[in-house]
């Protein structure tokens, strides 16, 4: 973990993905940003991602309405607010900022879970090439990041990705699969991914989204 020593742009930001970094604060309200490139990186296998049966019932049944694209803004402010278990975030007026203008860019991406018209889930992530940085997740009610994450794999798979970086391994994400694996042993995986012509599907046809959700639950 490394202190900057310059200002940090959009593109700046790009190049640090590509070369396995990534940017984190302290706190939601501190004015730093460090480079974070661990010895053990969390990822989760696009080809082996397990999807817990009860929760397949959540994600099929439509419990849910999910959107892609449809408002990051809000899905980054509600990863970065406060909620149970989190009295704060890493996530600073800066990152917010940084990832907002990559939103614009087409480069950075959201999920949304809502239920009743009411945002209650989501995430959101850079993508480039067939590789995508997952950054952070929230959820006001259970199961919606969950349902979230099932669908951004769905639309990773069917749009040619090949990684899915977590950064850390949690125990949330462990039930899908997630796993850690050497920096050198990550960085192999992240140099092929950002050469395959990979492509983002925000809102893929129902019947083609329907079949790979479907897939993904029978696994």
């Amino acid at each position: 973990m490394s202190r900057r020593a310059f200002e940090i742009t959009p593109e700046l930001m790009l190049r640090a993905y590509r070369a396995g970094l990534f940017p984190m604060a302290e706190t939601r309200a501190s004015a730093r940003l460090y480079w974070l490139d661990p010895e053990q990186r969390g990822v989760l296998p696009l080809d082996r991602f397990h999807l817990p049966r009860r929760l397949a019932r959540s994600v099929l049944g439509g419990k849910f309405t999910v959107s892609a694209d449809t408002d990051f803004a809000a899905t980054l402010r509600a990863c970065a607010a406060p909620g149970p278990g989190r009295e704060d975030t890493w996530i600073n007026a800066e990152i917010e900022a940084l990832f907002n203008a990559l939103h614009g860019s087409g480069q950075a991406h959201s999920v949304e879970c809502r239920e009743a018209g009411e945002l209650v889930g989501g995430l959101y992530g850079v993508a480039l090439g067939g590789a995508f940085f997952g950054e952070s997740m929230f959820s006001r009610v259970r199961d919606a990041s969950k349902v979230a994450l099932v669908h951004l794999v769905a639309r990773l798979r069917l749009g040619g990705y090949k990684l899915l970086d977590t950064q850390f391994v949690t125990v949330h994400l462990a039930q899908f699969g997630a796993e850690e694996i050497p920096r050198d042993a990550y960085k192999r995986q992240l140099i092929d991914a950002l050469e395959l012509p990979a492509r983002w599907i925000p809102s893929p046809p129902e019947a083609l989204l329907r079949a790979e959700l479907t897939s993904l639950a029978g696994r």
